[in-house]
C-alpha cells in the first residue's frame, strides 16, 4: 500500500551517515526545503514529505492535530524502512518533530529545530489560530500570503527566495492550512520533553525572525541538556531560504558529529 504522504526520497546508498528527515512550516510545502535536498543528498539519504493538507499530500478537512502529522510522518519512514534518522523541522514542522521524538524514542538520533518554540497555545494564541483558519477558508491564501510574506522573510530578502515563498503560501489549499492551524492551537506543551531529550540537538533561527524571536530559540537551547545554537544574519523566520549557506553550514557540522 502506498504512504499516505508525497514526499521525496533522495537515497545516495551511503549506510555510514544517518538519514535526515526534513519537515516544512505552516503554510508551505516539501520544496522549502530545495538548499537543504541540494546540499545534503549528494552524501546522505534525505526524506522531505510533504504534511498532510500541504503541497502534493491529501487535504484533511476539519481539525489535524500534531499528533496526526507525527503518525503520518512515522508511517512514511515505516514504509520507506528507516529505522534511525535525525529529524529537523522550521516552524510548526519544528513542533511536529517535537512530537515525533516523544514517540520515536531511540529511533531518533538527534533534533533540529529551527524557528520554533515549544510551549502550549496561549488561550489568545488558540482564538487567532482559529480565526484564521476560518479567514481562509473564507477568503483563501493569497490575502493572507501578501500580508505575512515580508514576516516570512525579510523585507530585505532576495526577490526569487520571496517568490517562492509567495508561491508556496498561495498554492496551499486553504482547507489543509486551515485543519493544521485548528490542531496546532490545541498542542501540548513540550518543554518537559526538550528537558529530558536524550540526543543531540541544534536550534537554529533567523536573527530577524519576529514569530519565533531569537529569545525563544536562546530558552529552548537552555532548557536541553545537548544543544549547540546557531543565530543566523540577515535572516527572519526562513533562514534555510534566506540564508542557505549559513544554515547548511550549521547543519552539516551537526551532521558531522552525529555520523561520528
Amino acid at each position: 500500500m502506498p504512504p499516505f504522504l508525497a514526499f521525496e526520497d533522495k537515497d545516495p546508498g551511503i549506510t555510514s551517515r544517518v538519514p535526515l528527515v526534513l519537515v516544512h512550516g505552516h503554510p508551505f510545502d516539501r520544496t522549502m526545503w530545495h538548499p537543504q535536498l541540494t546540499e545534503f543528498a549528494a552524501a546522505r539519504r534525505v526524506i522531505a514529505p510533504d504534511l498532510r493538507g500541504y503541497g502534493a499530500s491529501p487535504v484533511t478537512p476539519g481539525t489535524v492535530p500534531l499528533s496526526r502529522h507525527a503518525q503520518d510522518i512515522t508511517g512514511l519512514l515505516d514504509h520507506l524502512g528507516v529505522d534511525t534518522f535525525v529529524l529537523a523541522g522550521l516552524s510548526m514542522g519544528g513542533q511536529i518533530v517535537m512530537e515525533c521524538a516523544a514517540r520515536l524514542g531511540d529511533r531518533v538520533r538527534g533534533l533540529v529545530l529551527a524557528d520554533t518554540f515549544p510551549a502550549a497555545e496561549t488561550p489568545e494564541g488558540r482564538h487567532g489560530r482559529n480565526a484564521m483558519a476560518d479567514r481562509l477558508l473564507a477568503e483563501g491564501m493569497r490575502g493572507y500570503a501578501d500580508e505575512v510574506l515580508e514576516k516570512m522573510v525579510a523585507p530585505y530578502a532576495d526577490p526569487e527566495v520571496k517568490a517562492h515563498v509567495h508561491r508556496m503560501m498561495t498554492a496551499t489549499s486553504p482547507e489543509g492550512a486551515a485543519a493544521a492551524l485548528r490542531g496546532r492551537a490545541e498542542r501540548p506543551d513540550y518543554r518537559a520533553l526538550l528537558a529530558r531529550l536524550p540526543v543531540p540537538a541544534l536550534v537554529l533561527v533567523g536573527a530577524d525572525d519576529t514569530y519565533t524571536p531569537v529569545a525563544d530559540a536562546e530558552a529552548m537551547h537552555a532548557a536541553l541538556p545537548d544543544s549547540a545554537l546557531h543565530v543566523v544574519p540577515g535572516a527572519a523566520h526562513l533562514p534555510n531560504l534566506e540564508r542557505p549557506e549559513e544554515f547548511n553550514r550549521a547543519l552539516g557540522a551537526f551532521l558531522a558529529r552525529l555520523d561520528g
